[in-house]
């Protein structure tokens, strides 16, 4: 595996990083977890969730979340192996403030993605979508 660094944060990560966003439903935990077994020993070292995933169901909130559960499962025990990135943004209930990066949603968001990880810290929070609802300061200052 080449690995690269990550910007200018001082990780190293792997050149290739896994993509996650259908365990769970087109993909059952089982065959994630033998994903995630291979690509770790292949030396994949960076992961890429978002709290949305898996897509593919519609909205439907028996499905949301269930990726980052799946990989929380998963990482119990070598946490410190792997580089987490996660997003926020999309709809994960249904209140008008569970979506969109305003600051309620996006604290939420990020509070429910770590439980969910079961986890203390993700090593990258991106926004998954644009939202033009929201003042952009409010979204930075957010982050």
């Amino acid at each position: 595996m080449q690995y690269t660094k990550f910007g200018s944060t001082g990780l190293t990560v792997s050149r290739l990083c896994l993509g996650t966003m259908t365990f769970g439903l087109q993909t059952d935990e089982t065959t994630s977890r033998a994903i995630l077994d291979t690509a770790a020993e292949a030396g994949i070292n960076f992961l890429d969730t978002a709290d949305v995933y898996p897509l593919g169901g519609g909205f439907d909130l028996g499905t949301v979340g269930r990726t980052e559960e799946i990989i929380g499962r998963w990482l119990e025990g070598k946490r410190s192996r792997f580089i987490v990135a996660t997003k926020a943004y999309g709809r994960m209930g249904p209140l008008e403030w569970d979506e969109g990066s305003s600051r309620k949603h996006l604290l939420e968001a990020i509070d429910a993605s770590l439980r969910r990880l079961r986890t203390d810290y993700v090593d990258l929070y991106q926004l998954h979508a644009d939202d033009r609802k929201t003042p952009f300061d409010e979204t930075l200052a957010t982050l």
